[in-house]
């Protein structure tokens, strides 16, 4: 399925500031017909150059979606475009599916039981999957994903240093270059309040400028990385001595072009939001959202099934959705989840290659 956005852009398509975006596409349900009619006689005429009446469409939709929205894609496809046939499939089992094709003999391929978790733009779903089809009555869902995560970093990054509230795709950009899952908030907040070098989160993002350069970079991309010498469980002083095993090492010298950008304008400096954003997926609640956390929503979705599918469910969780390419999101996710688990069930977490 095509959800690729309409943009607007202020200048040249090399510039994205202030860009204006239309979706036809809210909480994974379509909205706006003629805007996607638009954006898919795009792609099918200019990209894919494919011939409707001749073509077959494979199309996802999420999972309860209204009648009158699954009209208006029937009144799409048939009416509009004329394609010749239609399947509509739901992405936990097409994910499912893709799972036991490239591990034919794992567990997933030999129980066909899986638990497929979703975490993308609009929502996160944690869906039970037996035997390649979705059992509805498994399925929870939570109104939270990537979009929330990019908004709430606009908010503190606009309270705190430089209004980006209009620049949400400069914001995309900040979020999946800098920010990463924390395994310890608590330690992590006490570094983040840190002043200097022993602040371990600390890093500079540049914006552009429109005139050396029209995207917003990392201005120190091996200081971005420091806070990986941080492990599960660490001290506060055993995480001192490896920072500054990390300092000896050294820091990788600025590229001669970057040495060349003024740096001294246009650019903001990140600490505790880089872990607080991602935080939100894992503990709504403290940010005040009357929401369920990941690993509660994976719980409630595998209690809603037969008990026979318990430890089956556990040992076969398929990650996949953009939110969960954060650094260290499977290790906490395994953290919380496992003291809601029973002991005597193992869980295995699986993420997709792509």
């Amino acid at each position: 399925k095509f959800l690729h956005p309409t943009t607007t852009f202020s200048s040249s398509p090399d510039d994205l500031t202030s860009a204006a975006i239309r979706r036809p596409i809210d909480r994974g349900y379509l909205i706006n017909p003629d805007l996607q009619r638009d954006i898919w006689s795009h792609l099918f005429t200019s990209l894919l150059h494919v011939t409707p009446s001749s073509s077959s469409l494979l199309l996802t939709e999420p999972l309860f979606s209204l009648p009158s929205i699954q009209r208006s894609t029937d009144e799409l496809v048939f009416e509009d475009f004329g394609f010749s046939s239609l399947v509509v499939a739901d992405s936990p089992s097409l994910v499912h599916l893709y799972e036991t094709s490239c591990r034919p003999c794992g567990l997933v391929s030999e129980a066909q039981c899986s638990l497929v978790v979703d975490c993308g733009f609009s929502f996160t779903q944690a869906a039970p999957v037996f035997q390649n089809i979705t059992l509805n009555y498994g399925v929870k869902r939570v109104d939270l994903g990537g979009k929330a995560l990019t908004n709430y970093l606009k908010e503190l990054v606009s309270y705190r240093a430089i209004n980006v509230m209009d620049e949400t795709l400069l914001m995309d950009d900040v979020k999946e270059k800098l920010c990463f899952v924390s395994l310890d908030v608590e330690r992590d907040l006490q570094f983040a309040r840190k002043h200097g070098k022993d602040n371990l989160f600390r890093c500079t993002y540049v914006l552009p400028d429109g005139v050396t350069h029209t995207k917003g970079y990392v201005k120190d991309p091996e200081a971005a990385k420091r806070h990986l010498a941080l492990t599960d469980g660490a001290s506060s002083s055993e995480a001192i001595e490896t920072k500054n095993e990390t300092d000896q090492l050294g820091v990788m010298d600025k590229t001669a072009e970057r040495k060349r950008v003024d740096l001294t304008k246009n650019e903001f400096d990140l600490t505790n939001e880089r872990f607080l954003v991602p935080e939100m997926i894992f503990q709504p609640a403290d940010l005040g959202m009357n929401e369920a956390g990941l690993a509660e929503c994976i719980v409630r979705a595998v209690n809603a099934c037969h008990p026979y599918l318990h430890p089956v469910l556990y040992q076969s969780i398929i990650l996949t959705g953009g939110s969960t390419l954060f650094p260290r999101f499977v290790e906490r996710l395994e953290k919380d989840l496992r003291p809601l688990v029973p002991d005597d069930y193992q869980v295995n977490i699986t993420t997709q290659e792509e």
